[in-house]
């Protein structure tokens, strides 16, 4: 069975026994996901998808996560139900995820942001919560990247670089939540478009 790296955040061995590919290498899981997320982005990225889809509602945050990885995790797009190093208590993941998306919905349809920092602050918010067993990095950088298209704006670079892998863009990535878990945005925002 393939391990995890501390890349990631950790999974309970029920949810690493739900691995659906056999897979050796951490490396295999790796290009496995890549491939699926690669698909979900495809999904999501579809322009007639966006303009027609409501974003800051439950079930599409759900379908997006499933979409990025059904053909690796069978858990994909499903709540988590164990504690992490990282995220809100399970039980509370269904009403903060609820309020962070009424926020955010209110804040697209009154403006009160730039489109940009929108997209960012709902990135910062689902890396908060941490709605999944794993992915939510990955997955809230997408989210991010269909709300800016939502406005007519390109997708993130997020550095431009794997962060996945440890070291400097990863490490200015973390940093840059850092700063928003204490309220400064502004860090977050200039690394997403990096």
């Amino acid at each position: 069975m393939v391990s995890v790296d501390e890349a990631n955040t950790p999974l309970s061995p029920d949810e690493q026994a739900a691995l659906i590919p056999n897979l050796s290498t951490q490396q295999e899981l790796n290009e496995w996901e890549r491939e699926n997320i690669l698909s979900g982005r495809k999904w999501a990225l579809s322009k007639r998808r966006i303009r027609s889809q409501d974003l800051f509602i439950q079930p599409y945050v759900r379908d997006l996560h499933r979409r990025m990885f059904d053909r690796t995790w069978k858990w994909a797009g499903a709540f988590r139900t164990t504690e992490k190093n990282i995220g809100v208590p399970a039980h509370e993941i269904i009403e903060r995820l609820e309020n962070l998306l009424r926020d955010a919905r209110y804040w697209a349809e009154h403006q009160t942001h730039p489109a940009d920092e929108i997209a960012v602050r709902l990135h910062h918010g689902l890396t908060l919560v941490h709605p999944f067993p794993n992915g939510n990095g990955r997955h809230a950088r997408l989210m991010a990247d269909v709300v800016a298209m939502k406005f007519g704006q390109p997708v993130f670079s997020w550095g431009a670089a794997d962060l996945m892998r440890h070291g400097g863009s990863r490490d200015r990535y973390i940093g840059a939540l850092r700063a928003a878990d204490a309220r400064d945005i502004q860090p977050l925002l200039i690394f997403s478009r990096s």
